[in-house]
């Protein structure tokens, strides 16, 4: 699932290959895709010329000239792409800008078909009418901790929650909560103003991290939680299983279990139970 850091690389591909150019056409060969309809998508779009790209969390931006946006949203399994003819368009392609100085089509691929695409009026208008908070790399630590420790919800489902801070997905959270050595288990009401800065510093860390990488997690740092999840190759290959092991504890075995319907991942010892869920 395309998280922040992976919507990141995308805008900067969109920004390379789309910026300075006028769209031509826009070709939509699976309108399911379209939150806004297609022929007021395409009124909206022929003839303008993308001036810029942004993003808030998970949303990528695209920026036209008469102040309006188009806004992608990647769902499951939305992806980027360029091609120039059509027999070499990607697979599963939903929608194609032409672009008309360079030629080539912006492709927007989505296997699953979860992914959307919509005209806002702006970036802040589309933000105000989805309730979306600030973005998780532009939030303050004051501002985070004030959004956390008023609500009496376990801390997993808070970070979660796209209204309070935009952009973090499910990894991305335990990732934070381990490096914060914090329980997911515990209410947003314990969280300490020194915590509150700890998670600040982690979602910095680990967002910078996943965008420098460009969100290829083989080649995140071993003392990251991320290898235990086994997508990729661990980062130990020296001993099979050492990834399953916490990087701060070699004897220490990393737990799965489930908060909030989500799988999550943690290390008992960095990150020790509330004694219950009410403290």
């Amino acid at each position: 699932m395309p998280e922040l850091p992976e919507v990141e690389t995308y805008r900067r591909f969109i920004d390379e290959l789309a910026v300075g150019q006028t769209i031509a056409a826009v070709q939509v060969n699976d309108a399911h895709v379209l939150a806004t309809p297609e022929d007021q998508l395409r009124a909206g779009l022929v003839g303008r010329s993308i001036t810029g790209t942004s993003r808030l969390g998970k949303n990528c931006f695209l920026e036209l000239d008469n102040g309006k946006v188009l806004v992608l949203h990647f769902g499951m399994t939305g992806d980027v792409g360029s091609y120039r003819d059509e027999a070499d368009a990607p697979r599963f392609t939903r929608v194609a800008l032409h672009l008309e100085d360079s030629g080539l089509r912006l492709a927007f691929i989505d296997p699953r078909k979860f992914g959307r695409i919509r005209l806002a009026d702006s970036a802040a208008a589309h933000q105000k009418a989805k309730k979306i908070g600030p973005d998780a790399l532009d939030i303050t630590a004051a501002e985070l901790h004030q959004k956390l420790s008023r609500r009496k919800t376990l801390l997993k489902p808070l970070l979660l929650d796209q209204s309070i801070t935009a952009g973090l997905g499910n990894w991305i959270v335990d990732e934070v909560l381990f490096q914060a050595k914090i329980h997911p288990e515990r209410l947003g009401t314990s969280l300490t103003e020194k915590e509150g800065k700890a998670l600040h510093t982690a979602v910095q860390l680990v967002l910078n991290t996943a965008i420098n990488q460009e969100a290829n997690y083989r080649h995140f740092p071993a003392s990251f939680l991320i290898h235990a999840r086994e997508w990729d190759t661990p980062a130990t290959p020296a001993s099979a299983d050492a990834h399953t092991f916490c990087p701060r504890h070699p004897k220490v075995k990393i737990e799965k279990k489930y908060v909030g319907g989500r799988a999550t991942y943690t290390c008992p010892k960095c990150q020790p139970a509330p004694a219950s869920k009410e403290d």
